[in-house]
């Protein structure tokens, strides 16, 4: 996504010796506390915080891939809060100038709210706690804990706040001292800046406008599509476009836009990868389970037991998931520590001459130059100055927050989960800071959040320690709540700290939007999921399968099992597994090394996350994705100045008008409205012998 802000990064490369973004800034003062965060900032932020967590629950839910939203809420809450200007213009109300600084502070508010869906594990870790995600399992009643909406807000408060302050003593060190890029945070901050020029507002303008058409005729399709799915397996979702016998495969295009959208915002090595994993799974590996029925695996499992073919998938999947995971870690874990050796003796210099690709996936940033100068620019000097000035909490104070909300926790968790243990807590709490500054600094360096990566070695430690018998799955998934909630949550503050410093938003005023934004996400999500998931799932005449695909909370089941022991595990699981973990690893070092040697080849190797995803999706996800790629390849090809404008509101609008079309659909379902057509598609055989049945009935 970094790509949409080209012209303002490319500015702040020169502006060493030409063009300064804060130059063009410099004679608007800087807005104090109460001209930041304004009720007209709250306002918009519960508004789009809301809506957006909509958006973020239904992706999250049903493919287990959950995009960034910053760029979207960047771009509509500007959007909004202009739209709120312009009618007080009308009405001829006084009203504060809409600033940069409040732009940061909606963005912030909204992002940390909507992030609560990931860190919150409501697509991973806790609904793979549930009976649903624990198949034939449910019945060991010990390793199954069903979610509840005050539970959740609970357990979310207590994990998500600590993270607030764990890291909030090292925000000078690792934005001004060691300087850290933090991509994600950098594009969002030029993004917010181009908006406040006059050319980027009407820019911006333009880009809204396309995103609420997309977004409207998303809404539209989807009211249109609802009409025809009457019962199960009906509508345009089991649409065969690819044939009957691709269809029984499951290989067919849904018309999920959400998932199309997705596809057009990531890179095409991303879906070109989960294609591939797909086409592998129902290709290969699932034929040969299939010659496999009786003989390692009875023929009488559900199609979500875990004891059957399903759970070969899914175990395959995770251990590729967990060898890229380790391979990520100790990669990670070595380029940080050579950075910080660098930085360190070269006096805040860091160069890596080995340049790059900004899409090269994983370690994009770690092969661009650091912007440390020996005399620092105008903008360096100003945004430093700013940044240190306003002390967002003195440093004893947030390590008093972060032990009592610790201690806490190491109270209340265990009273919520029974089967986790109070020493465990304390110690996941005390290993914390720590982990979760080389984590931060890791995603400063290389954009990426390995909080997961993190949660679920805790998960296999957790686990193991307290055994499947005394319900050592759900402790383990328990563990992995704690260790994501709180992690993920410090490198959000982290990443919305950069942004706030390169918009020169006071320090203050980005901590109690997160703050904010955290404790919005803490009450709107768990209600979010309950009706989105439990109330529509439970809903009558709807197959839970049939509504979301919830593949990472079999993932995360997966790896718990793993964890707490072997039992239940499917005949030859565990070989299986060393056969994938060793294949996957292998991937993972032959395309780092491909990266840094500069083969030509490095650019169309398949990321090994993605081709593991792909065992646990269902083959449409991977094929909507992919067909999302394929659409803005095309387009690029065809009009490259308007798809590199406009593409993002575009997939942005499919995202969210597909998100709002499916909390519309749940309302239909939560008041027994059903559609009433059904739409089916047969085979020529099965027409035909469905003719000759409707032959025999009596007229009417």
């Amino acid at each position: 996504m970094e790509h949409h802000a080209d012209d303002p990064q490319q500015q702040e490369q020169h502006e060493g010796g030409g063009v300064s973004t804060e130059r063009a800034f410099e004679a608007e003062p800087i807005p104090s506390l109460s001209e930041t965060i304004t009720p007209r900032s709250l306002v918009v932020s519960v508004i789009l915080g809301a809506a957006l967590s909509a958006v973020a629950m239904k992706i999250s839910l049903n493919s287990g891939f959950l995009p960034s939203l910053a760029v979207p809420s960047g771009l509509v809450g500007f959007y909004l809060a202009r739209a709120w200007i312009h009618a007080l213009d009308c009405f001829k109300v006084p009203h504060l100038a809409f600033t940069r600084q409040e732009n940061t502070v909606i963005q912030t508010c909204v992002v940390a709210c909507s992030a609560i869906t990931f860190s919150g594990g409501f697509g991973t870790y806790m609904l793979a706690m549930g009976r649903r995600a624990a198949g034939g399992d449910a019945r060991d009643a010990s390793n199954v804990a069903e979610p509840s909406v005050g539970r959740l807000i609970a357990f979310l408060s207590l994990v998500s706040f600590s993270g607030l302050f764990v890291l909030l003593p090292f925000r000078n060190a690792l934005i001004v001292r060691h300087r850290l890029t933090y991509p994600s945070g950098t594009a969002t901050a030029h993004l917010i800046n181009s908006f406040h020029t006059p050319q980027g507002a009407t820019t911006a303008r333009r880009q809204v406008e396309t995103l609420f058409r997309s977004l409207a005729g998303t809404v539209a399709w989807n009211a249109f599509q609802w009409f025809f799915a009457a019962a199960k397996g009906c509508g345009f979702r089991t649409f065969p476009v690819l044939g009957m016998e691709a269809y029984r495969r499951g290989f067919f295009f849904d018309f999920c836009l959400t998932n199309v959208g997705i596809g057009m915002l990531c890179p095409y090595v991303i879906t070109a990868s989960m294609f591939l994993g797909a086409a592998v799974k129902w290709g290969l590996v699932s034929p040969y389970l299939a010659a496999k029925e009786e003989v390692w695996y009875a023929a009488n499992l559900g199609p979500s037991s875990l004891s059957g073919a399903r759970g070969y998938m899914v175990f395959i999947g995770v251990s590729m998931i967990l060898a890229d995971g380790l391979f990520n870690l100790l990669t990670i874990t070595f380029y940080t520590l050579r950075t910080m050796y660098k930085s360190r003796r070269c006096g805040g210099h860091s160069h890596d001459g080995t340049g790059g690709d900004t899409q090269q996936l994983p370690f994009h940033c770690l092969n661009e130059q650091k912007a440390a100068a020996a005399a620092p620019s105008f903008d360096d000097r100003r945004r430093a100055q700013v940044f240190v000035r306003d002390r967002v909490l003195p440093n004893w104070v947030a390590i008093l927050c972060y032990a009592l909300l610790s201690a806490a926790s190491t109270v209340a968790i265990p009273c919520l989960y029974p089967q986790m243990r109070r020493a465990h807590v304390a110690l996941i709490y005390l290993a914390a800071p720590v982990f979760a500054f080389c984590d931060a600094y890791g995603l400063g360096v290389t954009d990426m959040n390995l909080s997961s990566t993190y949660g679920k070695l805790a998960m296999l430690v957790v686990g193991s320690c307290v055994g499947r018998a005394d319900g050592g799955v759900v402790a383990g998934l328990v563990a992995c709540g704690v260790v994501m909630g709180t992690m993920s949550n410090s490198n959000n503050l982290m990443q919305d700290l950069k942004t706030g410093y390169l918009t020169l938003t006071s320090p203050r005023a980005v901590f109690i939007s997160q703050a904010i934004g955290t404790a919005l996400g803490c009450v709107v999500n768990p209600l979010m999921f309950w009706v989105l998931y439990y109330k529509v799932q439970q809903g009558e005449g709807q197959g839970g399968a049939d509504v979301f695909d919830v593949p990472y909370a079999r993932v995360y089941r997966g790896i718990a099992m793993l964890g707490a022991g072997q039992a239940g595990l499917p005949m030859n699981t565990l070989w299986l597994c060393r056969i994938a973990f060793g294949v996957a690893l292998a991937m993972s070092v032959l395309r780092e090394v491909a990266a840094q040697r500069r083969w030509r080849v490095a650019g169309y190797m398949p990321s090994t996350i993605c081709v593991a995803i792909a065992f646990v999706l269902p083959a449409r996800v991977p094929i909507d994705m992919f067909v999302g790629s394929v659409a803005l390849f095309l387009w690029r090809r065809t009009d490259p100045g308007r798809a590199t404008a406009f593409s993002m509101a575009v997939a942005s609008g499919m995202i969210c008008g597909d998100g709002l079309g499916m909390l519309l659909s749940s309302v239909t379902t939560l008041t027994n409205v059903r559609p009433p057509i059904c739409i089916k598609f047969l085979s020529r055989t099965d027409n035909v012998k469905l003719d000759a049945f409707l032959a025999t009935l009596p007229m009417t």
